[in-house]
């Protein structure tokens, strides 16, 4: 078999032969002054929110539960609230304009229409109420932003093909009542409520946000859309009930009207308080308990501290307080396996600790978020003991630079070296440099996958332990493997993944010529693709600037920062625009990092002796200079090797190939770089200030 000299992995150097870690020597602990981390505050998480550009993660409504009863109430302590019995569900959603679609005696009949209802946009909730000993279901579809856009939900809901009843008619309904008086309890607001529904008239006890010494009850009656509907309602309660002292209350009146939910399953009847927040600028706070309030619809995670119940921007805000040292209980645990060493843990606490104390009102509502955009916070469910031991061992220490807490940012593994500030978003001070981190491989799967090359010309990936060397090797100095077991599946890519098929199998007594020998693709080390021009093209849309080719031909990397990240990418020749390099992650469909290098598996780069290149295409030919002389190669089939005398197979498939190392912007710490120095002796302070450059670990 013919082979070629080739030059593919331009950046393999970064890969191998890391200059062991500098640990910069020294730190300590000093009293913190004013700006420095106080123990006992509290930090406001977003779970969900609509924050403009910054954040938007939104949701109709949220449903509460806990093992533990809680109260809601408009302010911590304050004379009236509502109490959600222990492991009872509660809903809460806003107040505003909704659609009534209809009424019925029967479930069934609600819970019908209900369905038809649930793949369209017009999503339904339905609510039920007592009338004179009677249970009568009512199908909402809502909230809409505007009297406008419901009454455009008015008419799909009338192209939906439900059986409305007889004498029935779809309405828009809004946030405009009537207030029939104070009530100094629950149990009388109820009691007043009886005579005004057994009149026929749609009424709820609600919790108003009342200020201190008012009767923090309340009786509203109708949901009107207008002035003029109010005003007509207001003539029909007064004309029924008499003995009624109203008063018009407008759709911004602060409250929270008490309904039943009947829709929790669609499938059979099962009843929940629902709690609607009216007011664009009414607060509600679920006091937090021992065991926590379950979100169902954040995957039901169980939160520590309070849970803030608001309207934002048209949108319900569900805000987690907590206090700072439980928070982090839970982000150290969403964020690294609780099975690290405790030094490795003691540094993510710091870290996340620093990091969420430089945020401030980040997100205006609310310091950080829960997601990644901050940092990962999935609530008690993540917490250990090791992890609990870890945020308290460190409770209060911060990483400081010139007075102020450091934005201590951290990505899973850097890929053997973490990232240059101009490689990422272009700024990040004396703090952020470029330092080895050798001890990444720490992600690195423990079985290696061998590359090879089967007898009918197919290649790719089978780990190490299905496979063993017989010794033999070719004429170029390649190793040959047979199989160990009947079947081995030859993979696409160095790792097993549901759904990709293999591409071939070997075995016993088959043998296949060794090309290369990798790590199976994770956070250390990956292969991505085969990626087609198709496929790139509309992943860069919207990311690559405004002028993108047509199809792409080739792909170079053509310029790289401190670290052998990549700073600039060629299309056909022309650059690929955009704002900051960390977003070629997002540029070309989701890379790990921006450590890696582009391949053609259809072409190979021929390095001349005067020190010019050619690429060579899988439907070309190129002379070699063999032992036997000047021959000619084929494309398709040529097996190329490189300087570091790893080999691959140049086929006619189309598309690039992305060959990398780490995972995430690489800047500050890395995650698993951490381990591994902690499995290496190294305590977290050390750990800290190899990672953050001039800092000091302060405690107040």
């Amino acid at each position: 078999m013919t082979q070629a000299g080739m030059k593919w992995r331009g950046w393999a150097p970064l890969a191998k032969g890391l200059l062991t870690a500098v640990i910069a020597a020294g730190s300590f602990l000093m009293s913190a002054g004013p700006t420095q981390a106080e123990t006992n505050r509290t930090i406001r998480v977003a779970l969900y929110a609509d924050i403009g550009s910054k954040y938007k993660s939104t949701i109709p409504l949220a449903t509460l539960q806990s093992g533990q009863s809680f109260t809601i109430s408009s302010s911590p302590g304050s004379g009236g609230s509502l109490t959600v019995p222990a492991k009872s569900p509660v809903r809460a959603s806003l107040d505003g304009y909704r659609v009534k679609v209809l009424e019925s005696s029967s479930w069934q009949a609600a819970a019908e229409a209900a369905r038809k209802l649930q793949s369209t946009s017009d999503k339904p909730q339905l609510f039920v109420v007592s009338r004179n000993g009677s249970n009568v279901y009512q199908l909402y579809t809502g909230v809409y932003a505007s009297e406008k856009a419901a009454a455009e939900g008015l008419a799909r809901v009338g192209k939906a093909g439900l059986a409305i009843p007889a004498g029935q008619t779809p309405a828009v309904k809004g946030g405009n009542h009537l207030t029939s008086g104070a009530y100094a309890s629950q149990q009388e607001a109820e009691a007043a409520l009886g005579s005004i529904t057994a009149a026929g008239f749609d009424a709820w006890v609600v919790l108003a946000a009342a200020g201190e010494g008012s009767a923090p009850f309340e009786v509203w009656i109708g949901e009107a859309a207008s002035d003029s509907e109010l005003a007509a309602l207001r003539a029909e309660v007064t004309a029924a009930l008499p003995q009624l002292v109203l008063s018009a209350g407008a759709a911004a009146s602060s409250g929270l009207k008490v309904r039943m939910d009947a829709g929790m399953d669609w499938k059979s009847e099962a009843q929940a308080a629902h709690y609607t927040i009216s007011g664009s600028g009414a607060k509600f706070i679920a006091a937090g308990n021992e065991a926590g309030i379950q979100v169902t619809e954040r995957s039901g995670r169980i939160y520590r501290g309070n849970l803030e119940l608001s309207a934002l921007n048209g949108s319900l805000a569900v805000i987690n307080e907590v206090p700072l040292e439980q928070y982090l209980y839970a982000v150290v645990g969403g964020e690294v396996s609780s099975n690290w060493p405790a030094e490795a843990l003691k540094a993510q606490a710091v870290a996340a600790r620093s990091y969420a104390l430089s945020q401030g009102n980040r997100f205006e509502v609310a310091n950080v978020v829960d997601t990644t955009l901050s940092q990962v916070y999935n609530g008690m469910g993540a917490e250990a003991p090791a992890i609990i031991n870890a945020v308290d061992a460190t409770a209060g220490e911060v990483l400081m630079n010139g007075g102020k807490i450091v934005e201590a940012v951290f990505s899973s593994n850097s890929g053997g070296v973490t990232a240059d500030p101009s490689e990422v978003w272009g700024n990040g001070g004396e703090v952020f440099v470029s330092v080895p981190s050798p001890e990444d491989t720490a992600a690195a799967a423990a079985k290696k996958w061998y590359y090879v090359l089967l007898a009918n010309g197919t290649s790719g990936y089978a780990r190490e332990d299905n496979l063993k060397l017989t010794g033999d090797k070719t004429a170029a100095g390649l190793e040959v493997v047979t199989a160990t077991t009947k079947d081995v599946n030859i993979r696409p890519l160095p790792v097993v993944e549901s759904g990709v098929s293999a591409v071939g199998k070997l075995n016993p007594g088959e043998n296949a010529i060794v090309l290369d020998k990798v790590y199976e693709s994770g956070s250390y080390s990956w292969i991505k693709g085969p990626y087609t021009s198709a496929q790139l093209l509309k992943s860069m849309q919207g990311k690559a600037g405004s002028s993108l080719p047509s199809s792409i031909s080739s792909l170079q990397v053509t310029q790289r920062g401190p670290s052998g990240r990549v700073m600039q990418v060629k299309a056909n020749g022309e650059i690929v625009q955009v704002k900051y390099p960390d977003l070629f992650r997002s540029t070309f469909n989701g890379l790990p990092s921006t450590l890696f290098d582009i391949v053609s598996p259809g072409s190979y780069t021929v390095l001349g002796a005067d020190g010019s290149t050619a690429t060579i295409g899988s439907s070309q030919s190129a002379g070699v200079l063999s032992a036997s002389g000047k021959v000619t190669v084929g494309g398709s089939g040529t097996v190329v090797m490189g300087g570091d005398t790893a080999a691959r197979v140049i086929t006619g498939s189309p598309g690039f190939l992305f060959v990398g190392q780490g995972y995430g912007h690489g800047l500050g710490m890395s995650q698993w770089g951490v381990k591994g120095m902690a499995d290496n002796g190294y305590d977290y302070k050390k750990i800290l200030q190899h990672y953050f450059h001039n800092v000091t670990i302060v405690k107040e």
